[in-house]
């Protein structure tokens, strides 16, 4: 297990919620940070920090001038902080949009931002985090759309395109724990929170001792408030996540990737446009990582495949080794952790290769796993 030693941070930005939407342009925000104390594994003083939104949006005034884009997002702090880090790459390479007013922001609701109270597989369906940005896309209510990959279906509405991916952040899962150094430290019977059918699986593999408080959801501040009022020993997030929002203070420790295979597109920040809107697309393009959406597109050919939902524990992670080939490793699991299949691709590192790769390793572990596999 690699402990947390420097990390490289990124600036979250916080903005009120509202339903269905607001409109921010970019105006100042201000943050009030607080801290709660609890006795750590190592017997000394931890503090779990938190970030508590005190926003202050300038509002718009009658002469300010039409926004050129339109960046719709989620309202989350995480989802805020991906749009305004878009926000920032657009204004530094077009000076069209480095002007005040020229780039607004918008936050929708989500279906599965209303719903709270059930784990994402009761919920069911897919683009619980993106359908209705889609359709204000769709609808011409807004320019372009911020996403996290790992939330966006395998499949694209119709009139929309998703040709930009900026570069990748850290894939793997940090372990926070007030009681723990790691998973392996954690008594028999302890419980970790995780709404990840892929993380409770891999957990209950190694760890069939342990417990798994699946209905653990809420954006990465509530996570970290549950766990420091004990109601888990431990919890499991995305390191991006915390890097995006300044929050790597509270990273006890780093999963390995052996020891966790991240979800499809983890880390990764997808940005989409209506298909017939060559303005954005050439605004995009100055964005666009190539490696990072090669990569992506590899996981989600494996994804779809599979035909993976938040019903189904599946994993996968695409990288380029040191002679610049592609490396593709992928994993389907039983939700209860008994049987875990895994296998491994190498091959250029080029579109095509890289997409007959995912879909090739999803085949193989469709016919491994044969007839209700899923269903354990």
């Amino acid at each position: 297990m690699e402990t947390l030693s420097s990390l490289g941070t990124s600036q979250a930005l916080m903005s009120r919620p509202s339903s269905p939407a607001i409109f921010c342009t970019s105006g100042s925000v201000s943050f009030t940070g607080f801290s709660l104390k609890t006795q750590a594994f190592s017997k000394k003083k931890q503090t779990l920090s938190f970030v508590k939104a005190s926003v202050a949006v300038e509002q718009q005034t009658q002469e300010a001038k039409v926004a050129l884009i339109r960046i719709g997002t989620r309202g989350s702090p995480l989802a805020l902080a991906q749009a305004h880090e878009t926000r920032d790459k657009l204004m530094a390479s077009h000076s069209d949009l480095a002007e005040e007013g020229a780039i607004q922001i918008v936050i929708i609701k989500t279906t599965g931002d209303k719903i709270q109270s059930q784990p994402l597989a009761d919920i069911g369906g897919k683009g619980l985090f993106t359908k209705e940005i889609d359709e204000a896309l769709i609808n011409g209510d807004i320019d372009i759309a911020v996403h996290s990959m790992k939330d966006v279906p395998t499949y694209l509405p119709e009139k929309t395109i998703l040709p930009c991916n900026l570069p990748r952040e850290d894939v793997r899962d940090a372990f926070i724990s007030l009681s723990a150094a790691s998973l392996a430290d954690l008594p028999a019977g302890s419980i970790i929170g995780t709404a990840s059918l892929r993380r409770k699986s891999q957990i209950l593999h190694r760890y069939p001792s342990l417990s798994v408080e699946e209905n653990f959801r809420g954006n990465v501040q509530t996570r970290l408030r549950k766990l420091n009022e004990g109601v888990v020993k431990a919890t499991l997030l995305a390191l991006a996540g915390l890097k995006r929002l300044n929050m790597t203070e509270n990273v006890t420790s780093i999963l390995p990737l052996d020891d966790m295979l991240p979800a499809v597109a983890q880390g990764a920040i997808g940005i989409a446009c209506r298909s017939n809107d060559d303005k954005m697309v050439n605004y995009l393009a100055s964005l666009n990582h190539e490696e990072t959406r090669l990569a992506v597109a590899c996981e989600r050919a494996f994804l779809e495949t599979l035909d993976g939902s938040c019903r189904t524990p599946i994993a996968g992670y695409a990288r380029k080794d040191e002679n610049g080939d592609c490396i593709f490793k992928g994993l389907v699991a039983s939700p209860d952790g008994t049987r875990v299949l895994e296998t491994s691709r190498k091959g250029p590192y080029a579109f095509d290769d890289m997409i007959a790769m995912g879909k090739d390793a999803g085949k193989e572990l469709l016919s491994q796993a044969g007839p209700g596999f899923f269903d354990r």
